[in-house]
């Protein structure tokens, strides 16, 4: 896209965003994909993809808490995946015009891969630290409450999905939280993720995908059903913890401990 062209589509959304005086030099960053970021020598928007995707999750919470201030923790939890998944972020992406303002490496331009999902998403994520830095914490939260929470969140939403059925069966049952490591492999072009997820001490599932949030779902749901085949009983407790807020341990029956005969000397 033509540079004038261009700053008139980036002050287009920095008006939508609540700050039309802002330089749009200010969110360039947010824009360029790894692929262009090597290739051209600019700074790509990997980094601010990360700390946009905690901001976004952490507006995503606050936003839900305020909603529902009667859902269980599972609810919210289903309803906070559905408001930060990549599918949902695209959407928004697309709607606001970000296809026509990624940067991407020659190859990729080529492809046509500035409608492709992952990337959508990771520009999201980016504009939201972006749009962070560049102005306050309220403004961000302005944003995403006008132009992605109120458009994404349906009443009949929180579909299932592998990795919110582990995070809910893992907290029930568990009483832990699943951790998520991540690498990538292969050129911008065609990067592929492999992600394990951890339970406890254990690494119980690993899969692979075209970006991070499919790796995850695919290690999850290995995960997932291991955990199930060693917890038969486990699910009915995780229902019962979504359903109403209540979490109901396994009996795990132990033997009563016998009394320990002091040792000779020892004090008693």
């Amino acid at each position: 896209m033509a540079g004038e062209r261009r700053r008139a589509r980036l002050r287009a959304l920095l008006k939508t965003a609540g700050v039309p005086t802002l330089d749009p030099a200010a969110i360039e960053s947010a824009f360029v994909h790894a692929s262009a970021g090597k290739e051209q020598s600019l700074t790509s928007n990997e980094r601010l993809e990360f700390f946009g995707d905690a901001i976004l999750g952490f507006a995503a919470s606050r936003w839900l808490m305020t909603k529902y201030p009667d859902a269980s923790e599972g609810l919210l939890t289903r309803r906070k995946a559905n408001l930060v998944s990549g599918t949902s972020c695209a959407v928004t992406a697309r709607r606001l015009g970000f296809p026509d303002l990624v940067v991407l490496g020659m190859g990729m331009d080529r492809a046509g891969a500035q409608g492709n999902e992952s990337i959508l998403a990771d520009a999201f994520e980016a504009f939201l630290a972006a749009l962070y830095a560049a102005s306050d914490l309220d403004r961000v939260l302005a944003f995403l409450e006008k132009e992605h929470f109120a458009a994404v969140d349906k009443r009949d939403a929180g579909d299932r999905d592998p990795k919110t059925d582990l995070q809910e069966f893992a907290q029930a049952v568990l009483r832990v939280t699943p951790l998520y490591f991540e690498r990538a492999e292969g050129p911008p072009n065609d990067r592929r993720y492999t992600s394990q997820v951890r339970i406890g001490d254990e690494i119980l599932g690993e899969g692979i995908g075209g970006s991070k949030k499919a790796a995850q779902q695919s290690a999850a749901a290995m995960a997932l059903s291991t955990l199930r085949a060693r917890h038969p009983a486990g699910s009915a407790a995780a229902s019962a913890s979504n359903d109403d807020g209540r979490v109901i341990s396994i009996n795990r029956s132990r033997r009563p401990r016998r009394p320990r005969t002091p040792e000779p000397g020892a004090p008693t």
